[in-house]
């Protein structure tokens, strides 16, 4: 038979064991490793990797497309001349080069 000093000794137990741990599990689980603050952070750089991820893709269609342009299967010769004006600085058989002094 359990007498009321027993009764309490079991709930101070209880109390002990199952009451005073709670605050060290709530800690863990909003600060911890995998606590809810942590999510947040995997998220917010998952969502910027994925933009980062999209621009990329754009850059790297844009130079496949350049790439397939100036490939021997497809030559754009308005692109070519482009070039070979900016670039090499070159001017065509029929145009005619008139230099102009330089002002300072």
């Amino acid at each position: 038979m359990t007498t009321s000093k027993d009764k309490s000794v079991i709930l101070l137990l209880i109390f002990v064991f199952a009451i005073l741990p709670m605050p060290y599990f709530v800690f863990s689980a909003v600060y911890g490793d995998n606590g809810i603050l942590r999510r947040l952070e995997i998220e917010a750089k998952l969502e910027k990797q994925h933009s980062t991820l999209e621009e990329l893709n754009i850059k790297v269609s844009e130079m496949e497309n350049l790439k397939e342009r100036l490939s021997d299967n497809y030559l754009d010769l308005d692109l070519l001349d482009e070039q070979a004006r900016s670039i090499l600085g070159l001017i065509g058989k029929s145009e005619i080069a008139i230099p102009l002094p330089e002002y300072n």
